[in-house]
C-alpha cells in the first residue's frame, strides 16, 4: 500500500508518496497560503494531496501529516503552533478529514523527523532513537521500536523547554532559562546581541568563529558548553541507542567534534557511549515521517 505524507511548515506545504518499500514515488511543494487565512491553507493542503493521489493512480493509501505544535486531546484543537497563527485553536483534524475525504493522522513535526530518521534514516537499526531539532527553536522526538512515543499530552521530547538556568528570563512558553534560549539559532543570535549590542545572523557568527573573530568565538564557546550540558541531560534522562541531529544548526560540523567533547565532559563517569550523528534526510525528514505515521 502507498503512503502519503504532508508536511505543513511555517511557509510551505509539501506532499510525498512512498511505495510499500518506503521509496519516494512523487513529491511536490508549494507555499502554504497562511497569509490568506485558515480556509486558504486547507485549500492548499488539498491541492497537494489531490496532486499526489493523482500520481499514484488513486490507489489505496495511508495518509499522515506533520505540523508544528500538537492537537489537544481534551479539546481536539491545535495548540502551540506559533509560526502558523491561523491554525491556532482550530479543529484541523476534523476539518482535513472532511476536506480531503480520507482519514488522516496528524503528528508533531519533530516527531515526524525522529520517526523518519529512526525507521529509514540515520537511526535505522536502533531500537530507541531520540531525534533532536536545533533550528529557530529546539524540539525533539522519541521513537521506540519504530513508533513515536508522545506521552499523555503529546509533549514528550519537548526538551527545548526544559530549564537550564532558572535565573534567566522566560521563553515564549513561560519557561525560565529554557534550553532553546541557549542553543537554538534564535538563542545564539540573542546572546550575541545581548553581549555586544549588535545583531548578527547565526550563519555569520559561525563563519566568524571559524575565522577566529573574538566576539563570535566567545558566543560559540558558550554555545558548545551549553550544548554539552543540555545533551548530557537528555542522554541521562532517556539513555537512547542513538541521537540524530536535525535543524539548521545540525549542519555545524563542530557539533560533532567540539560539541561531543562537551557532552562527554558532562556525562556520568565522563563516558559517552551514545552516538550523536547528523541526519540523513535533512529538511525532507518531516514529510517522510508524516507518510510513515499515516492511517488508512
Amino acid at each position: 500500500m502507498y503512503k502519503i505524507g504532508i508536511d505543513l511548515g511555517g511557509t510551505k506545504v509539501e506532499g510525498i508518496a512512498l511505495d510499500h518499500d518506503n521509496n519516494e514515488v512523487y513529491r511536490r511543494r508549494m507555499p502554504n497560503g497562511k497569509e490568506n487565512g485558515y480556509d486558504a491553507l486547507l485549500i492548499n493542503i488539498k491541492s497537494i494531496y489531490d496532486d499526489v493521489v493523482e500520481h499514484i493512480g488513486n490507489e489505496p493509501h495511508k495518509l499522515g501529516m506533520g505540523m508544528p505544535g500538537s492537537i489537544s486531546k481534551k479539546t481536539g484543537r491545535v495548540v502551540g503552533c506559533q509560526n502558523i497563527p491561523c491554525v491556532g485553536n482550530k479543529s484541523i483534524l476534523d476539518d482535513l478529514i472532511r476536506t480531503l475525504g480520507h482519514n488522516i493522522a496528524i503528528e508533531n513535526d519533530a516527531n515526524c523527523f525522529a520517526l523518519a530518521e529512526a525507521v529509514i534514516g540515520a537511526g535505522k537499526g536502533h531500537d530507541l532513537v531520540f531525534g533532536v531539532i536545533l533550528g529557530t527553536g529546539c524540539g525533539g522526538g522519541l521513537v521506540i521500536d519504530g513508533k513515536v512515543i508522545g506521552g499523555k499530552r503529546d509533549a514528550l521530547g519537548e526538551w527545548g523547554h526544559s530549564t537550564m538556568n532558572f535565573n534567566d528570563g522566560p521563553d515564549w512558553h513561560g519557561t525560565r532559562g529554557a534550553v532553546e534560549a541557549y542553543i537554538s539559532g534564535s538563542g545564539v543570535q540573542a546572546r550575541y546581541e545581548e553581549r555586544y549590542g549588535e545583531k548578527m545572523p547565526t550563519s555569520d557568527i559561525v563563519y566568524n568563529y571559524r575565522n577566529g573573530a573574538e566576539k563570535s568565538c566567545v558566543i560559540m564557546d558558550e554555545f558548545f558548553e551549553n550544548f554539552g550540558i543540555a545533551m548530557a541531560n537528555l542522554i541521562k534522562f532517556f539513555d537512547p541507542d542513538i541521537v540524530v541531529m536535525g535543524g539548521g544548526l545540525s549542519n555545524i560540523d563542530e557539533i560533532y567534534t567540539e560539541g561531543l567533547e562537551k557532552v562527554r565532559k558532562n556525562c556520568l563517569n565522563k563516558e559517552l557511549y551514545t552516538p550523536i550523528v547528523k541526519n540523513e534526510f535533512g529538511d525532507s525528514a518531516g514529510v517522510f515521517g508524516a507518510a510513515l505515521c499515516g492511517v488508512e
